[in-house]
Formats: structure tokens, sequence, C-alpha cells
């Protein structure tokens, strides 16, 4: 197999790479060593969209994420993709000392291009959310903050690639780069070599080790953890904007934020962890966050009970803590796009336009001519929860099995699970199906509609129910059939036994 440019990794900016190259007269490959995209850090963070407010424009980071504010609303319209911008955030703060950090946050955001912060008195802060603690007694608005669904966003990027003739391969590990006369020439997989031109190199946290396989580096991705709560929709209205705790030395704060779907979303710490895939929460850190920011901004979210869930992510943070974009000292055809954390989400377009200008400067003969047939957009999945009553019934009529509810805590039809299923990059275990149509995101977290997505899957893959998984490779959801399983333990007990 051959191509002319390969990207490693199938999170936001490897689909983001994707997307922007697949415009290009360029056979693309993109390579995902998990069985989905979006399985890494783009699946677990804030889903926010920074303006830049906070940030320090004179880094790369800074710089990428204000440039990509500018075409990220008609880039999710273009891909159907649900975007509140502008929501707004407001950092609140209780002491004197929390202020003086305001002042300087709000000075930062208008050198950066900001327009329209304000800071606010006790009585403007409460007037705009109420359910603050009532000790709250500083507030500095900035109205540019959005909200987005991150693995809907990461998704749409990619089977929009693939609907212009990008090629996704999932369960697919680059174990090496074939390198030859200092010039990239392919990779080795688990799946076997691929010859390539380019290679993009989008590995979130094992950036560093792919990069390394290339020359030596002067820098290391550092996994950094943050752990979040995940709230019942009933407490949608309990806030307006997106909130953020005082800012640290080591944070940009805490944040309690209102997702696209309608709950709410409050975390998270920052520890500096070795191991990549420690995605455990702990009880330890959960209370502090719990104590420290949700209910010390909002008294009234409970600790448990409508908590419906609460997960880790982990943060690729590099050893110098800005973005990595850059072509290979010493080898031709590598391109490195490494430490993309916070805000990697909202500077995944200009990350991606940078990219294309670094692929453009290696002079590999590569065809930039614009396809053609370019399309920009991608048919939008049914969102039965969306549609008007006559819509639905219409929809129906048409095809029965949108009127099967499956989930019930999300109101999510066999139809759209069918469909999710059948799609350009299609979802193949049950993590992929919550992750597309959120059924078994809800109150029961799968309780209820989990047997019956699994039997969903097993019959359209054409797989016995033994091979669904759960988040692909080995995660199988069931051991063996209740009647085998029975017969094994009767043989084993030397009873006999009625099945």
């Amino acid at each position: 197999m051959k191509t002319d440019v390969l990207i490693i990794g199938g999170g936001v900016i490897g689909a983001s790479v994707a997307h922007q190259l697949a415009r290009y007269n360029l056979d693309i490959i993109l390579v995902e060593k998990a069985s989905d995209v979006c399985m890494g850090t783009s699946k677990a963070n804030s889903a926010m969209i920074h303006s830049g407010f906070n940030i320090d424009g004179d880094t790369l980071k800074g710089q990428l994420v204000l440039a990509a504010n500018k075409v990220i609303k008609q880039l999710c319209q273009d891909l159907k993709v649900d975007l509140v911008k502008p929501l707004g955030s407001i950092t609140v703060g209780f002491e004197e000392a929390d202020l003086e950090k305001m002042k300087k946050t709000m000075a930062n955001g208008i050198k950066n291009g900001i327009q329209g912060m304000k800071l606010l008195n006790q009585i403007e802060l409460h007037e705009m959310e109420p359910h603050l603690n009532p000790d709250a007694k500083y507030g500095l608005f900035e109205p540019e903050t959005g909200i987005i669904n991150p693995f809907e966003y990461t998704v749409a990027l990619a089977e929009n690639a693939v609907i212009n003739g990008a090629k996704v391969l999932l369960d697919t590990e680059v174990l090496d780069i074939i390198i030859e006369n200092k010039t990239v020439t392919g990779v080795k997989t688990n799946k076997g070599d691929i010859a390539t031109k380019i290679i993009i190199n989008a590995a979130g946290l094992y950036a560093d080790k792919i990069a390394a396989m290339v020359e030596d580096i002067d820098f290391e991705i550092k996994p950094r953890k943050g752990q979040y709560f995940l709230y019942d929709k009933k407490w949608r209205d309990i806030l307006t904007y997106t909130i953020y705790s005082a800012p640290t030395k080591v944070s940009k704060g805490m944040i309690v934020v209102p997702t696209i779907d309608g709950n709410i979303l409050a975390g998270s710490n920052a520890e500096a962890v070795e191991d990549k895939t420690d995605l455990r929460t702990t009880a330890q850190a959960l209370d502090q966050i719990y104590t420290s920011a949700i209910s010390h901004l909002f008294p009234e979210l409970p600790r448990m009970g409508d908590v419906i869930t609460t997960f880790t992510g982990l943060r690729a943070s590099s050893t110098n803590e800005d973005f990595i974009i850059e072509s290979a000292k010493t080898v031709t055809g590598f391109i490195n796009a490494a430490g993309i954390q916070s805000p990697g989400l909202t500077s995944a377009p200009a990350i991606a336009a940078m990219i294309e200008g670094l692929v453009r400067a290696e002079n590999r003969d590569l065809d930039f001519s614009p396809k053609a047939n370019y399309e920009k957009g991608r048919q939008a999945p049914v969102q039965l929860s969306d549609l008007s009553y006559e819509e639905r019934t219409a929809l129906i009529e048409e095809n029965p099995d949108y009127g099967e509810i499956i989930c019930r805590c999300e109101s999510i039809s066999k139809g759209e699970i069918m469909d999710a299923i059948h799609r350009p990059i299609p979802a193949t275990n049950m993590d992929a199906i919550k992750r597309r149509v959120r059924a078994g995101m809800g109150r029961c977290q799968g309780g209820f509609c989990g047997p019956k997505v699994l039997g969903i899957l097993s019959k359209e893959l054409g797989i016995s129910p033994l091979e669904v998984t759960q988040k692909g490779s080995a995660s199988f959801v069931l051991t063996s059939k209740n009647k085998e399983l029975s017969l094994e333990e009767g043989d084993r007990n030397y009873e006999k036994i009625r099945v």
C-alpha cells in the first residue's frame, strides 16, 4: 500500500489535517491504533471553544487559538456540527487577590483582541448567575467562549476527509518509520508497510515516541491528568455561562460548563502522571475538585446522586508547554504536531492550515491542485430529538426503525444507531455508538439500552454477540452464552442440569 501523505493519529488534530489536505489531489491515509477516531485526549476534555482571552498571545498556541476563532464557526456550519458560540464565560473571584488576577487577565484579553470584556461587581455577578455562591464578590465576563461536542466535531472532520477520498485505517499501529537517505519513505504497522512521501505525527500522548523513531528529539510528552464530573440534565438551568474559578499558577482555573447536550460538566484538576494509560478516577481527587471548585462556586450541586458519571482525560503536554509544530530537523518528509494540549480542540483548524504550509515546504512532488469535485460538508446524521413532531412522524413512516426507542434516557432510536454503524467512518463497538449518538450516555449509563445496542451491532456487523466489544481490541462485552456457561458448570460439578 502507498500514499502521498500518511497521518498518524485519529484525534482532532489528525482529523483536522486530513480534512485540510483532502481538498487537494492528494492520496491521504490516516492511521489510528485504536478502534475508532477520537479515542484519546480529544474525547475527554472540557468541550470548550476558547476565545483566547486568558492565553499568552505571544506563544504558538496563543497565535493559533486566535487564528482558529476566525474560521471555526463557518467550519462547523459546513460540517453540520453543533457549536454554541458566542456563549461567554465568567471568571469568579472571592478575594481581593482574585480581582487583581482578573484585571491582568482582562488586560491580556484586550491585548489579544477580545472585545466586550467587563469586570463585574458583586451585584452584577449575581444578576448574571444567581445560583453562584453568595460569597462570590468579583467577576470577569468575556463574551466569546463557546461549547462544542468534541466527538461530533472530530468524527465530522474525519468523515469529510473520507467523503473526499482519504482513507482511515483503524486498529493500525505504527511500529517504526522507514527512512532512506535521510528521507522518510514509509511506515511499518501491525498490518503491513505503507509507503509514503510525507508523514504527519499527530499521535497525541505518543507523539514523542513516534518522533523518536526518526531522530533525536528535544521534547517529551508528559501526561497531565484531569478528572471531571458530569451532571444530570436536571441541573442545566443552574448556570448560563461557562464559569471559571480564579486562575492559579498552573491552571486557567477549574470550570463548570453547560454542554451541547444539556448536561453540566465540571472539573478538572491537573495532575502530572507518568503512565500514558492511567485513566483512573480517584475519590481523593474528585473530593478535592468538588470541595475546592464545584461546591465553592455552586453549593447546590451535589457530590453524588445526580452525578451521572466521572471520568479522566489525559492532556498531551510537552516539556516546553507550547505546541510543537515543525518539520524534523535531520530528516525530510516528517512533520510533528506534538504537545497539543488545551486549547488544542479550538486551535485544530489553524494547526491544520499551518501543517499544510509545512507539507508544501517539504517539496515532495505533491499535487496541490484543488479537487474539482471537492465537498466541503457532509450529510448530517439524523437526530430524532431535534426534529419537530411532524418531521418525526414523516421519518418514522418512511423508516419504522426511527420509531423504536433503544436508549430511553437520551431518546435514541434504532434507526440512529444503525445509521452510525453505516456512516463513512462506521461505529463498530459500544463506545463508538455512545460517542456518535449518545446511546448509553444518559442517567442509567447503558443499563437499559446496552444489551439492545449489542444486539444491533451483532446483527449489522454480521458477527456473534460474543465478538462485540466495548471499545475494540479484546474488550469483549460477553464471555460466553448462558447455555454454554451452564453446561460448563454442570460438567465441572458432575451434575445433570436443564437448560
